[in-house]
């Protein structure tokens, strides 16, 4: 298994500690993304989240709130877009997942909407629900009553918040993803 970092270098410094607590050299590095591995396919299909619990994800992403929309960023320093979101609350836990909405396409452990639990990934088509294709995604926050889930919209709010599930986002809707094993107990 071959695990890959991106880096993108501007100037400023900040430190982070590796997965094995060791320190990391980012001198000269705004942002340092944990990518999942790929299977022999090319997908990814599988986000391995070790004793990290959903409330402790949901806990982070909530403190997000407010940062405002920017498209391919996955800093929080300058906005983010929805997967650079997601990439940002589950590299903080150093948990390796794709950089791109697309690339969540083939991952396992789909469940249905009415299934979902607080900490489940949602995807959706981009704005033009028409194409079927994953262009957006966030967080499930909430399942009593309506689901609510955590995100970061280029739409009217621009940026990250908590929205419920209404006609908009259900008709783009294309499925729900199971992170954490603990919530298929």
């Amino acid at each position: 298994m071959i695990w890959c970092y991106m880096m993108l270098a501007v100037l400023s410094s900040c430190h982070m500690v590796g997965k094995n607590g060791e320190t990391l050299d980012t001198s000269m590095v705004h942002n340092h993304i944990l990518l999942a591995p790929a299977d022999s396919a090319g997908y990814v299909t599988c986000i391995t989240t070790g004793d990290i619990t959903p409330q402790q994800l949901l806990a982070y992403a909530d403190s997000l709130k407010g940062i405002p929309y920017n498209t391919a960023s996955t800093n929080p320093e300058y906005g983010l877009d929805c997967s650079g979101f997601v990439a940002c609350v589950f590299n903080h836990f150093h948990i390796a997942v794709p950089r791109s909405s697309v690339d969540y396409t083939f991952m396992h452990r789909q469940i249905p909407l009415k299934d979902a639990k607080p900490g489940d990934l949602i995807l959706f088509t981009g704005t033009d629900s028409t194409e079927r294709v994953v262009g957006h995604m966030g967080i499930v926050t909430s399942v009593s009553g309506k689901v609510k889930f955590i995100h970061s919209t280029s739409g009217k709010n621009k940026g990250v918040v908590e929205t419920p599930m209404d006609g908009y986002y259900l008709s783009r809707y294309l499925k729900t993803i199971s992170v954490f094993p603990q919530n298929g107990k």
